[in-house]
């Protein structure tokens, strides 16, 4: 079983970046494909990034692309949201979440096996 933890939230103005970074400790980090999701306040949660077990391939939401990038060290067992132009509307606590079945990319919330305890971003106008 892997454990996930998330760091790098905090409070930013509209246009800012963050880096948000998931460390997973007690499983074989490159044996699970690494999803970032949200939510946000009365909202369902959401899919953001997912990167393959390689990091060789990766996929983003219409909402973040061109904004958000997801990338991953394997070498650290760590994944990384990187996001950039953020807006109010990305407001929401980020999740990551791993996924032990498919080498692929999954955006079903669902097919996540593992949860981190979330972080919070707070995107001032």
């Amino acid at each position: 079983q892997v454990h996930l933890v998330e760091s790098g939230g905090g409070l930013v103005q509209a246009g800012g970046s963050l880096r948000l970074s998931c460390a997973a400790s007690g499983g074989t980090f490159n044996n699970y494909g690494m999803g970032w999701f949200r939510q946000a306040p009365g909202k369902e949660r959401e899919f953001v990034a997912a990167i393959s077990r390689t990091g060789g391939s990766t996929y983003v939401a219409d909402s973040v692309k061109g904004r958000f990038t997801i990338s991953r060290d394997n070498a650290k067992n760590t994944v990384y949201l990187q996001m950039n132009s953020l807006k109010p509307e990305d407001t929401a606590v980020y999740y990551c979440a791993a996924d032990k079945h498919y080498a692929g990319i999954t955006t079903t919330i669902r097919r996540y096996d593992y949860w981190g305890q979330g972080t919070q971003v707070t995107v001032s106008s």
